[in-house]
């Protein structure tokens, strides 16, 4: 009867385990946003390239600087402690949460019974190339996502996985991408570049050319004049932003055909091939901020347009919309041309060529030198409910009071809406 008994509430024991294991991603909200550099972002975890969890009795073990939730037993959270070193890390940690801390080095000390990791967040730290021991990520088979943002990062922290699906290297001083530094990452979907020192000379040899499953690659404010060459036809999400870009070839995009969004505010951008964005899924695209004179062809897809900040003195509707299909009709929904040199609203035959049209935002105009002016309306809106249309009104007295750093900081958040 005892050993009935002992066999019972072993059994018992393994399966509220099990399912505290389990648990620990059921719980978890991976819809949240990515709003503050301290949340991680989502992550779906792919059930047929989960690191094998390893056996019962599970491990208690956490470093003594960190904290280790027993709801989360496969997390060790290091973050906000002003450390200047990495602790040891414990081999059954799936996540290792580092950032915001004072790290200057990545030694292979720490990493050396390290064999399930997945993630890793050493963003907000003062790491630098040469301090990252050689091939110290690279050993570890299961990793999937590395943030290293915001550190003093010189070159591209090579080698790498072959697992990694997901790299972060924004606000760094990267300036150089040495041949072979992006060679044997298949599995990359993200890599996001911004804010770094990167300029044609380094994108000359096509370094993105291989990457087959890249959908999103984030370039936005470096030294770049021309379009990057080379990119692979999976990409889907585009960042350009505050660069200085003057010209777009115009079959550029021909190779590119999954564009789902493209953002290229804050260049140097005079004029547009009017075929340049015949593009079959593009969704949004942002040129605000640019030098164009003329308006181009809006593919049928687009939804979200924005010509913010040129220098458009009228919008030839025609130019951007040559045909009417009823069968196939133009799905944008709102264009933005506020801070232009418009004297007069868009042509009603607008709302023929986009029926769907709901909000067209005319803001100030730059008509004199130094007094910007309103048309008629600054926001013209239609086929809005009288409580869509209270909403549409509340965010709009919201936006006049906005102040410049808060555009600002919208302007150079250039995740969203990519990671929503």
């Amino acid at each position: 009867m005892n050993l009935n008994m002992g066999i019972l509430s072993q059994s018992i024991f393994h399966l509220l385990w099990a399912a505290l294991v389990v648990c620990q991603y059921e719980d978890y909200d991976f819809e949240d946003d990515y709003e503050e550099p301290d949340q991680q972002t989502p992550y779906y975890f792919n059930p047929n390239t989960q690191a094998e969890v390893p056996r019962f009795p599970f491990p208690v073990e956490c470093a003594r600087e960190c904290f280790c939730p027993p709801a989360f037993p496969l997390s060790m959270y290091c973050d906000h402690r002003k450390l200047k070193t990495i602790p040891n890390i414990p081999s059954h940690v799936q996540q290792l949460y580092l950032q915001n801390n004072a790290i200057e080095a990545v030694p292979a000390a720490p990493f050396t019974n390290v064999t399930f990791v997945r993630e890793i967040n050493l963003s907000y730290n003062k790491i630098k190339f040469h301090m990252i021991d050689q091939g110290v990520f690279a050993k570890l088979s299961s990793l999937v996502q590395l943030y290293l943002q915001h550190n003093e990062l010189e070159e591209f922290p090579f080698p790498l996985p072959s697992s990694l699906e997901r790299l972060l290297l924004g606000f760094n001083k990267i300036s150089r991408l040495p041949g072979d530094a992006l060679e044997g990452l298949p599995n990359i979907t993200t890599l996001d570049l911004c804010s770094n020192l990167l300029d044609d000379s380094v994108l000359q040899d096509r370094p993105f050319s291989n990457m087959k499953n890249l959908m999103q690659l984030n370039l936005c404010n470096n030294k770049l004049q021309t379009m990057p060459p080379g990119l692979p036809p999976s990409l889907m999400h585009l960042s350009l932003e505050n660069n200085s870009i003057s010209y777009i070839p115009e079959n550029y995009f021909h190779r590119l055909p999954n564009i789902i969004a493209l953002r290229m505010s804050h260049n140097n951008l005079q004029d547009v091939p009017r075929n340049t964005f015949n593009l079959p899924n593009l969704l949004e695209l942002n040129l605000g901020h640019n030098k164009l004179k003329q308006v181009f062809y809006i593919p049928r897809s687009l939804q979200h347009l924005y010509i913010e900040g040129n220098e458009l003195e009228n919008i030839n509707v025609t130019l951007m919309c040559p045909t009417l299909d009823p069968l196939n009709i133009h799905q944008l929904t709102y264009i933005r041309v506020d801070q232009n040199k418009l004297t007069s609203p868009i042509s009603s035959y607008a709302f023929f060529c986009f029926p769907l049209i709901r909000t067209i935002y005319y803001g100030e105009q730059n008509v004199t030198l130094n007094k910007p002016t309103r048309l008629r309306t600054p926001v013209f809106r239609r086929f809005l409910t009288p409580e869509e249309y209270q909403e549409a009104e509340d965010n709009h007295e919201t936006h006049s009071q906005d102040t410049e750093e808060d555009h600002e900081a919208q302007d150079n958040n250039y995740f969203y809406p990519y990671f929503h």
